[in-house]
């Protein structure tokens, strides 16, 4: 059997109607997972139950609000009693709030950071207290190339996801002896519902191609191959990390370094 083979695991995705947590439900089936899939309104999961059950996996759909205590716990034992077990969370429901820092509102900030970091802990504390029980867990966390790079507009959002980078490790350690592994899978620009109108602009669309190495935003199954990776045998040894997965634009190189006789820079001088 492949390291990389799902068969028999039961994998939790929160803000699984839509956009990338969508795609990572099917990932996950499509190795042989069956798939707990959850958001607000459960009505909203009914095309994924769909596609993962097209696939031959079981698929149940269950309501979460991540920042809701009383329905973190209520879904996770929802899962639990209708799956029997939860072997891996990928902890992805998330929201973002898109304005210049000095027009960020009190109200704006909570939303952002109660959803992105303090739900993404509170789920995982939940999930994580019945793999301890059984000795095993994979925890996804979702991350963001802003775990590690910061842009203008974004300063609720980074904050969050970077907070979201420094509690996997946090959480890889607490729980590394019970045979859970922590990790965080960071997706770099990808085109979801949230950020669609940015993708219109197409001048927008080519400064943003001109940063990224490989030269294009993410598309639909780039995330994959990395998600299975962190969900299954053979990331075994693996925890505490951050995964990129961003096309390299997290390296922060835009031109080419001048070579053997080029013009030296300011630095040079």
């Amino acid at each position: 059997m492949s390291a990389f083979d799902l068969t028999g695991r039961v994998a939790l995705v929160t803000g699984a109607s839509r956009g990338l947590g969508k795609g990572f439900a099917r990932a996950l089936a499509r190795e042989g997972a069956d798939v707990v899939v959850t958001a607000r309104k459960p009505e909203d999961l009914a095309e994924t139950v769909s596609e993962i059950e097209a696939l031959g996996r079981r698929a149940w759909p269950v309501a979460l609000e991540v920042r809701d205590p009383e329905s973190i716990e209520a879904a996770v034992e929802a899962a639990w009693s209708a799956a029997g077990k939860i072997d891996v969370l990928v902890n992805n429901a998330g929201c973002n709030v898109r304005k210049p820092a000095l027009e960020v509102t009190w109200d704006e900030w909570n939303t952002v950071l109660d959803t992105n970091l303090r739900g993404v802990f509170f789920v995982a504390q939940a999930c994580a207290r019945r793999m301890v029980e059984c000795g095993y867990g994979r925890i996804i966390n979702i991350g963001s190339v802003t775990c590690v790079s910061g842009y203008a507009g974004l300063g609720p959002y980074g904050a969050s996801r970077g907070g979201v980078k420094q509690l996997t490790m946090s959480l890889a350690d607490d729980w590394g002896k019970y045979g859970v592994t922590v990790n965080c899978l960071a997706p770099g620009w990808f085109k979801t519902a949230q950020n669609a109108v940015m993708y219109e602009d197409e001048s927008w669309v080519a400064y943003l191609t001109e940063r990224i190495p490989l030269k294009r935003p993410g598309a639909p199954g780039d995330l994959d191959g990395a998600l299975v990776f962190l969900a299954s045998a053979a990331s075994a040894y693996v925890t505490g990390q951050t995964l990129l997965v961003d096309g390299g634009i997290s390296v922060g190189a835009v031109k080419a370094v001048p070579g053997p006789g080029a013009n030296p820079s300011p630095a040079d001088s």
